[in-house]
């Protein structure tokens, strides 16, 4: 469509049927696959939508879940410079993965590599070291070639060995040393595959070892110290428009004062970016925040290559000296912050400076003395502390701003999508006039499906959103599906939303910490979710402008919150009294004093429960979810009451209404986070969403009086006599979804509709008089909703046809629970 042509595009779609609601779920109703849905959709080219970017979506990266150390970052082995510690994991020594015969030993003295590089491994003569790697072993694949280094200190002979319990998988290398340190190298091309192999190395004499490496050299782009190339192509399949790194919560959690020359460095300290460029063996080691080491191998610079490798832009966060993720401690070190400050100015020089700046010159030696062109970078990361987080963000915005104009510097909203830090996160930043604001959420796939219109009220001349991390919590197609429709809302948004990653990126399947994932992999292979199926359709489909559209939507029946009442905590003991449940209409529906037993409960499996002088008490201050219920899951229009009183513990407690089962309730929040805040969240399958949330904490053994009364949909909270606040849960979950873009590249009339839901969508097309192909290029994504993409079974993937009934008006039925793209050229 050209801009002087004021014409108008239909879709029209018939009237909706109308889907009733379940309890708590405000979705439709379930319906036979064969059940067809009708629905009018309105777009009009008269009006201009807004322009999208080209780095409208990426991808985030944070070394969770291994995937670092073990994933992306292509060395074979683990622990290979002998740093693992205590500190990272309680688990871990100095020679986790290795096994040793013979008199060998881990040293950290005057004899080391070099002062980062502390740890070493001493070997008497006759003695070995063999590295089992991660999970099973080295995955060896036939005919293979793999590289081999080490650091060693000693006039000897090394005996170098690729084997598996079978035998050799490669012929051994035998390695000359003399002297003091120095770097050795040799290489295998296997002779036969095994995923059990084993990296030994032997001595004839006393030797010191250090950077025992292996890596294949079939890496990304092949390049040395690189990625491993299924997972690096994975990423460069979806074309994302940016990167984020290294994170995400180990950003800015642990100490801020990182490595020091004299006494070696802080293990638990944020992630700071000098500590990763220069030489491999030259850079330190970290405890991860996630529960395990992280090498510095794949550093910024790795970062920076692989942005500029796969054309994306880089976006890098740096820490605002203000920890995140739950630790919440600020600093008042006046220097530290400068010397942060600086080091967040030496960066963006190591990315854009020239070869004559000081970091430039690094960048340079590490093999790359064009630029990178960094543009945009992120301070912080969810810190839930908002005036503490900013007035330190308002000094490195103010640095970068004097030397780097050009550069757009990000801030952020704290961890959650509503609540007491993000409004005031909000308001600090929009007052300020800062550029940017990074979002972060996890819901579930019904919040997603509520929330399609969440950045059409948003202030078109406030600041930018970057909405950095979000997914609906699960991997199952009905977590993707409502991704995808609220995937739309961004785009129809694209003129507030100017950046969009999902999060997080990749998943190794035996070290898994978070979940959802896009990305899994194990040693011997990676493959796509559900999710990185809709983020990669999205990505490759994007256009460059909304054509803006209306459709109808699905009729919906309220019917009141239902269900039963519950108790819990989370890493809090807690004591519980005098429940009451009394119907609207005065009617006693429970009671219990616990002057007796607690029969009337029923517990979830987690926790310590037990009646003690009259009261429910949960006295396991470590459990988390300890949740019991009672009453009927038909209640609806109750007045609930409890007296709740905490007695140790990091937290508050939790009160449970419309309890339908383990997955589907309503609870009361109190002095969540840390005991920061309390909130009202919603569970749906598993999934919870925040609907209202307060600043506040819960003092250790004082008696609350909690009162909630639910009448229909709405709900209404007290504490102690007092309102706390209220809310009405009645938004629809809409499941038919579209947004429609224009791609001026090809010319093409992009239609994405999502239908999440077991009906079909029948929907009569009306171009409006638009000359079109008559054919149209159609690209759809549909499965059962609790089909999950796993190593042995694809359900979910992209099936490609051709559909030859486009006209002015035409019909097009959208499959149950699908996500269909349709590309138009316009004639």
């Amino acid at each position: 469509m050209t801009r002087g042509r004021r014409r108008r595009w239909r879709i029209g779609l018939g009237a909706a049927v109308g889907a009733l609601l379940a309890g708590t779920a405000l979705t439709p109703s379930a319906v036979a696959d064969d059940e067809v849905t009708d629905y009018t959709v309105t777009v009009d080219p008269s009006r201009t939508g807004a322009a999208i970017d080209d780095t409208m979506y990426g991808v985030f990266f944070e070394d969770i879940n291994r995937a670092a150390d073990g994933g992306l970052y292509a060395e074979l082995l683990q622990n290979r410079s002998f740093e693992y510690s205590t500190a990272d994991n309680a688990a871990y020594t100095p020679l986790t993965a290795w096994t040793t015969s013979g008199p060998a030993k881990v040293l950290d003295d005057d004899g080391r590599l070099n002062a980062r590089n502390r740890n070493y491994l001493s070997l008497s003569a006759g003695s070995s070291a063999v590295n089992a790697a991660y999970g099973t072993g080295i995955t060896v694949r036939k005919g293979s070639t793999y590289d081999f280094s080490v650091w060693a200190r000693a006039d000897t002979r090394l005996t170098v060995t690729l084997q598996d319990a079978d035998g050799t998988l490669a012929t051994p290398r035998r390695i000359t040393t003399s002297g003091g340190w120095a770097k050795y190298t040799a290489t295998f091309t296997a002779s036969r595959a095994s995923t059990t192999g084993r990296l030994a190395v032997s001595t004839s004499a006393d030797a010191a070892l250090d950077m025992v490496s292996l890596f294949p050299r079939d890496t990304y782009k092949g390049r040395p110290n690189g990625l491993r190339k299924d997972l690096a192509e994975k990423v460069a399949a979806l074309k994302p428009g940016f990167v984020r790194f290294p994170g995400g919560c180990l950003v800015n959690t642990g100490s801020m004062r990182g490595y020091d020359e004299a006494s070696g460095y802080e293990r638990k300290r944020s992630y700071q970016w000098k500590d990763t460029v220069g030489p491999v063996e030259q850079r330190a080691t970290n405890a991860n925040f996630w529960g395990y080491n992280q090498s510095y191998g794949l550093g910024y610079y790795e970062y920076f290559q692989f942005s500029e490798d796969i054309g994306a832009m880089p976006l890098p966060v740096v820490p605002a000296l203000v920890t995140g993720c739950g630790q919440n401690r600020a600093t008042d070190d006046d220097a530290l912050l400068k010397r942060h400050v600086q080091d967040t100015l030496d960066l963006i020089e190591f990315a854009n400076g020239p070869v004559t700046s000081t970091w430039g010159k690094l960048r340079a030696r590490m093999g790359h003395p064009e630029p990178f062109h960094l543009t945009h970078l992120e301070v912080g990361n969810e810190e839930n502390l908002p005036d503490e987080f900013f007035a330190r963000f308002t000094q490195f915005r103010a640095a970068i701003a004097a030397k780097y104009p050009d550069v757009t510097v990000i801030s952020n909203s704290g961890p959650d999508d509503s609540g007491a830090t993000f409004d005031t996160a909000w308001k600090l930043n929009k007052d300020a006039g800062v550029d940017m604001v990074d979002e972060h959420y996890y819901n579930s796939p019904q919040w997603f499906l509520q929330n399609n219109d969440r950045y059409d009220s948003y202030d078109r001349s406030g600041p930018k959103v970057f909405l950095g991390e979000y997914a609906s919590l699960g991997n199952q197609w009905s977590n993707a599906l409502s991704e995808a429709a609220y995937m739309t809302g961004l785009e129809r948004n694209a003129d507030v939303v100017k950046l969009a990653s999902y999060a997080p990126l990749f998943a190794r399947d035996d070290t898994v910490q978070w979940r959802p994932d896009m990305i899994w992999f194990n040693d011997q292979k990676s493959w796509g979710s559900a999710d990185y199926e809709v983020q990669k359709l999205f990505m490759r489909n994007v256009g460059d402008r909304v054509v803006p559209s209306t459709a109808t939507a699905t009729p919906a029946t309220l019917r009141p919150i239902t269900g039963a009442v519950g108790l819990s905590t989370w890493a809090t003991s807690a004591a519980y009294d005098d429940v009451r449940v009394t119907g609207a209409d005065g009617t006693s529906l429970l009671t219990d004093d616990f002057s007796g037993d607690a029969a009337q409960w029923t517990g979830s499996g987690s926790g310590d429960w037990s009646v003690q002088d009259g009261q429910y008490v949960q006295s396991d201050a470590a459990a988390e979810n300890t949740m019991v219920t009672a009453g009927d899951p038909s209640w609806h229009d109750y007045d609930l009451h409890v007296k709740a009183t905490k007695k140790s513990g990091k937290e508050g407690f939790l009160v449970a209404f419309g309890v339908k089962d383990t997955g589907n309730y309503y609870w009361w929040n109190l002095g969540g986070w840390n005991n920061t805040s309390s909130a009202v969240e919603q569970a749906v399958n598993g999934g919870k969403g925040t609907l209202i949330s307060k600043a506040g904490s819960i003092e250790t053994g004082r008696a609350y009086d909690i009162d909630i009364k639910v009448r229909g949909r709405q709900v209404t909270l007290y504490l102690d006599g007092q309102e706390w606040g209220s809310f009405k849960d009645d938004k629809p979950a809409e499941p038919f979804r579209q947004v429609v873009t224009e791609d001026k590249k090809t010319g093409d009339l992009i239609v994405k509709v999502v239908n999440a839901q077991d009906a079909q969508a029948r929907t009569t097309v009306d171009l409006g008089g638009v000359k079109a192909a008559k054919s149209a290029a159609v690209t759809t994504l549909t499965a059962a909703p609790d089909a999950e993409n796993t190593a042995t079974e694809m359900p979910v993937k992209p099936v490609t046809s051709t559909f030859k009934g486009v006209a002015d008006t035409f019909t097009y039925t959208f499959p149950a629970n699908s996500v269909t793209f349709l590309r138009i050229k316009k004639g």
